[in-house]
C-alpha cells in the first residue's frame, strides 16, 4: 500500500495516522474497524466475486466501501498495518462447531507482533489478545482465554467456551484460497446458508440477517421484520453505508411468495 491507499483506509475507519506502530495505536485502529467495517457474507448472494489478494481486498474496503468476512477483513486490515510499520504475520484457524473444529483454513486471523488481532469474526472481542498470554483477558465483549492444546496449537476461549484453534505456523493470503472457496460454494457452509451483516455500534451491536433487523444494547434486543426490498436496501445503506443495487438472493419479495 503506497502514502495515499493508508490515507484513505485510515479516513475509512475514522483513524490518524499513529505517530508509532506500538499497542496503543493497534488497540485504537482495531477497534475503530470493528465499529465501521461491517462483517457480512454479501459476496456469495449476490455472486460476486472473492479475491483473496491484498489490492482487491483494500479496494472492496476502502473504494467500494463494503466488508466481508475474516480473509477478507483481516486480510485488508493485515495490509494496512504492515503498511504503517507494524510485524503482521496471518494464522490458519478451525471455528468449532457442534463437532469439534471445522475444516483446514476454516479462519483466519492475524499476529501482530506479540498480539492477536481479528476483525473478521464478527461478535468477537473488541481489542486485540495478547497471543503469549494464558491467563483471563477482559474485553467489553467477555473474558477471553488462550490455551496451549497437546498438538501446539492455540485455543482461543471466549467466556470458557472454545471458539476457534489456531495454527501457529505463518501463513500467507494463498494459503486460504481453498477455505474461501468451500464457504462461499459448500452447502454445508455458514455462509451459504444464511445472509448476515454486522456492525459493532458504541452501545451494542447492529445486525441485518435476511429481513430481519436486530439492535442490541447491552442486554437489551430489539427486533425488527423489514417489509419490501426498497426497505431492506435502505437499512442497508442507513446501518452500514453499503449501497446495493439490488437485494441479496434469497431475501427478495420474490422468494417470499
Amino acid at each position: 500500500m503506497d502514502e495515499t491507499r493508508v490515507k484513505d483506509y485510515l479516513a475509512r475507519i475514522g483513524a490518524e495516522r499513529p505517530a508509532r506502530p506500538d499497542a496503543a495505536a493497534l488497540r485504537d485502529l482495531h477497534l475503530r474497524h470493528m465499529r465501521t467495517v461491517p462483517f457480512e457474507n454479501l459476496a456469495i448472494h449476490l455472486g460476486e466475486d472473492i479475491v483473496l489478494d491484498e489490492d482487491a481486498l483494500v479496494a472492496k474496503v476502502v473504494d467500494r466501501r463494503r466488508g466481508g468476512f475474516c480473509y477478507e477483513l483481516n486480510g485488508a486490515f493485515g495490509a494496512l498495518l504492515s503498511a504503517l510499520g507494524y510485524d503482521v504475520t496471518p494464522l490458519a484457524g478451525r471455528v468449532f462447531g457442534d463437532d469439534g473444529p471445522g475444516i483446514p483454513y476454516d479462519h483466519m486471523a492475524l499476529r501482530v507482533g506479540p498480539w492477536l488481532a481479528d476483525v473478521g469474526f464478527g461478535s468477537h472481542t473488541h481489542h486485540p489478545l495478547r497471543i503469549d498470554e494464558r491467563g483471563d483477558q477482559a474485553d467489553p465483549a467477555g473474558v477471553f482465554r488462550i490455551v496451549e492444546t497437546a498438538d501446539g496449537d492455540l485455543d482461543v476461549l471466549h467466556d470458557g467456551r472454545p471458539v476457534y484453534r489456531l495454527e501457529t505456523r505463518p501463513r500467507t493470503l494463498r494459503d486460504f484460497i481453498a477455505g474461501c472457496w468451500w464457504h462461499r460454494t459448500s452447502p454445508e457452509s455458514h455462509f451459504t446458508r444464511s445472509l448476515v451483516c454486522s456492525l459493532l455500534t458504541e452501545t451494542g451491536r447492529i445486525t441485518l440477517s435476511g429481513r430481519t433487523l436486530t439492535r442490541t444494547v447491552g442486554e437489551e434486543r430489539e427486533k425488527q421484520e423489514l417489509g419490501d426490498d426498497a426497505e431492506v436496501l435502505a437499512a442497508y445503506r442507513t446501518h452500514f453505508g453499503i449501497e446495493l443495487d439490488r437485494v441479496p438472493e434469497g431475501v427478495s419479495d420474490r422468494s417470499r411468495s
